[in-house]
C-alpha cells in the first residue's frame, strides 16, 4: 500500500464552490480506476475555521501501478493544468484497517503528520505508530485509517476516515467531499510486513 496526497491552497476570498462543483463533476471519473484503493476527495476552507482555503486529496494505492497511471495519465494532468503542478507526497504503508463505522459514507477526514526526532531509532517510532493506529482504528466513528511513513524525511501519517464530525484533536480536519474506493476491499489489512 501506498499512501499519497496533493494541497493545493487556494487565496483566502476563493469561492470553494468552484471546488465543490469541480469534485461533484469529476469525482465519480476514478470510481474504477484500477490500483485504487481509495480517494478521499478532501477539502477545508477558512469559513469553516481552517487556516488555509484548500483542496487536498488524499490516495491509498493498493498497487504502485495505479499510482503510477493515475500520475502520468490524463487525472493528475487536469489538476496541473487547472492549478499548477502541486508536490505530491507519498508514504510508505505501515498498516491498514476498516473501523467500526466501515459501511459508512465518510463525512470527514484527519491527517497528523508526525516527524521522527533524529535521535529516536526509527523502527521504535513505527511501533509506536502501529499501537498508535491500532487504537485509532477502533474508535466510534471511524470508517477507515491508515499509518504510513516517508523514510527520506522520517515523517509519520496517521489518517482516518469519519462517518461524523472528526475529533480536532487529532490533527488536521477535512471535509470529505466524495469518496472513490474501487479496490478498497484489496487493501491488505494489518501490518504491512
Amino acid at each position: 500500500m501506498h499512501a499519497m496526497q496533493y494541497e493545493v491552497t487556494l487565496p483566502a476570498d476563493y469561492d470553494m464552490e468552484i471546488i465543490r462543483r469541480r469534485v461533484a463533476t469529476k469525482g465519480h471519473l476514478l470510481d474504477d480506476f484500477p490500483g485504487l484503493g481509495l480517494k478521499a476527495y478532501l477539502m477545508r476552507e477558512r469559513a469553516g475555521g481552517s487556516p488555509v482555503n484548500q483542496y487536498a486529496p488524499f490516495y491509498l494505492w493498493a498497487a504502485p501501478e495505479g499510482m503510477n497511471s493515475f500520475l502520468w495519465g490524463p487525472g493528475f494532468q487536469g489538476i496541473v493544468h487547472d492549478f499548477g503542478r502541486p508536490v505530491v507526497q507519498h508514504w510508505t504503508g505501515l498498516a491498514y484497517e476498516e473501523g467500526p463505522a466501515a459501511g459508512a459514507v465518510p463525512r470527514a477526514a484527519t491527517r497528523r503528520r508526525v516527524r521522527i526526532p533524529e535521535k529516536e531509532r526509527p523502527a521504535l517510532a513505527v511501533e509506536q505508530a502501529l499501537a498508535a493506529h491500532r487504537q485509532l482504528a477502533c474508535a466510534d466513528g471511524v470508517v477507515a485509517a491508515a499509518v504510513a511513513v516517508d523514510p527520506r524525511h522520517w515523517e509519520l501519517l496517521h489518517f482516518a476516515l469519519w462517518a461524523e464530525d472528526a475529533p480536532e484533536a487529532i490533527g488536521d480536519v477535512f471535509q470529505v467531499l466524495h469518496l472513490s474506493a474501487p479496490q478498497r476491499a484489496e487493501l491488505a489489512r494489518g501490518r504491512q510486513w
